[in-house]
């Protein structure tokens, strides 16, 4: 009985389902397309977004390592101005002095003028001869004599003296100005630098503040692609809950009309069974009465039955299958990749002080670039440093500041040939005797420097 109404309710619910609207299952599948375009374009805002935020991190790092070095360079021209003026300071006090050195001068050549005016008005050309024939005696002669040449060579000296005295002031001088030169021109290399740094930074400030409207655009459109979707989701949710509801009342409306059409049929069985038992009653009673009439004319009983026989067939269908499954492998190749590098010509030099200046000082007169490390296209201070000890299997950064951290500390008076001398944003090679080789300027380019202390020298680093 139940098996039977179960299956009279699949039908019914069936033939209602088809009866369903069209139309509502077609906006669901409009609406479940256009969501899934709607989750591209999210996607694809969220990616975009995802690519913005990297690069304007990116950036901002560019921009605080700008801001760093930046200021960097602001206080390595605070002091180059400060070095400046104490060299200005120099100048004028090796002016003052030339000019006092050369007020001796004068001085002194007047004292000459007179006294060979003098001896001229005693005697002329014959003076020293005849101070030297007025001695009375032989012990007065060689006194006279030994005044004479005392005279003479005091003269001689001093004119000597002042002669040396005056072209020291005046080599000063002019390495002051030299000093001075350098000096200024590294002020306005750093001032150049400065203007650029200033430059970048405002441009890539200006870049990072339209990464900002990009990402608030794409954050935006992701914005409306989310309030879509949600839409989307809400009307196919309202389309999913009516037809669940419309599918439970025809579910409810198909077991009733099942259970109704059961419950008939059943009646319907009844009243049959009801009627055929009756019949049967009926003939059983009638054929009892005819039985009883004919016994007493006979002597055996007919018997009169009727059986129902129902036949039952039963049909299995196996059916079997067989499944076959192929595995395939794949086998992985493993390839390697071996570095190689290249150097550049060795050194046939011993890693040693001299060494080292022996092999920089092959590159003075190379340009100097700024940012550069090549010893023979350009190079800054830091980086022909770096060149040069790479060839030494010595490694450095590329940084002035830096390369006073390396290696260890030595006084000035302990420098070696091959020592780090370290200024305030710049740097060079020691090469003894007060003398360093450098990456000066863009006006000098690689030179050798007379004078290493015409700076103030922050530290002296030994790396070898």
């Amino acid at each position: 009985m139940k098996k039977r109404i179960l299956c009279l309710t699949l039908g019914l619910m069936l033939t209602i389902s088809q009866a369903v609207p069209a139309g509502a299952a077609s906006r669901k599948d409009q609406l479940k397309q256009n969501k899934a375009a709607a989750q591209s374009q999210l996607a694809a805002q969220e990616s975009k977004i995802n690519n913005l935020e990297d690069q304007k991190q990116t950036l901002s790092a560019e921009i605080d390592q700008l801001d760093s070095d930046l200021v960097n360079i602001m206080v390595e021209i605070e002091i180059l101005d400060g070095e400046l003026s104490d060299k200005e300071a120099q100048i004028e006090q090796t002016k003052a002095d030339l000019a006092v050195a050369e007020e001796n001068k004068q001085k002194q050549y007047e004292a000459m003028k007179k006294r060979i005016q003098y001896l001229y008005e005693k005697g002329g050309d014959d003076a020293w001869a005849q101070m030297l024939f007025q001695a009375s005696d032989f012990t007065s002669l060689l006194n006279h004599a030994e005044y004479v040449q005392q005279m003479y060579d005091s003269d001689r000296n001093s004119l000597e003296e002042f002669k040396e005295t005056v072209q020291q002031v005046k080599d000063l001088g002019d390495q002051l100005d030299s000093e001075k030169a350098e000096l200024e021109e590294m002020n306005q290399e750093y001032q150049n630098r400065q203007a650029s740094m200033q430059t970048q930074l405002q441009e890539k400030k200006a870049t990072s503040s339209d990464y900002d409207a990009q990402i608030a655009q794409a954050q935006n459109q992701a914005a409306q692609y989310t309030e879509l979707i949600r839409q989307q989701n809400a009307e196919i949710q309202k389309i999913e809950e009516e037809e669940k509801k419309a599918a439970e009342e025809a579910a409810r409306k198909a077991a009733e009309e099942a259970a109704k059409k059961a419950a008939a049929e059943e009646a319907a069985k009844k009243a049959q069974e009801e009627a055929n038992k009756k019949a049967a009653d009926e003939a059983a009673k009638k054929a009892a009465a005819e039985a009883s009439k004919k016994s007493s004319s006979t002597s055996g009983s007919n018997t009169v039955a009727s059986s129902g026989s129902s036949t039952s067939s039963k049909e299995n269908n196996n059916t079997s299958g067989s499944s076959s499954s192929a595995a395939t492998s794949k086998d992985n190749g493993s390839s390697s990749s071996g570095s190689s590098g290249s150097s550049g010509s060795s050194v046939s030099y011993n890693p040693t002080g001299q060494s080292v200046v022996n092999y920089a000082c092959q590159f003075v007169g190379n340009p100097y670039v700024w940012g550069g490390t090549s010893l023979t296209n350009g190079a800054d201070c830091s980086g022909f440093i770096m060149s040069v000890y790479a060839k030494f299997g010595v490694s450095l950064p590329h940084s002035s500041g830096a390369m006073a951290g390396c290696g260890r500390a030595v006084s000035y008076s302990e420098a070696m040939p091959g020592d780090i001398i370290c200024y305030a944003g710049h740097v060079a090679i020691y090469m003894g005797g007060g003398q360093i080789v450098h990456a000066s300027n863009a006006k000098d380019g690689i030179k050798i420097s007379g004078n290493a202390a015409y700076r103030p020298i922050v530290a002296v680093r030994r790396v070898l």
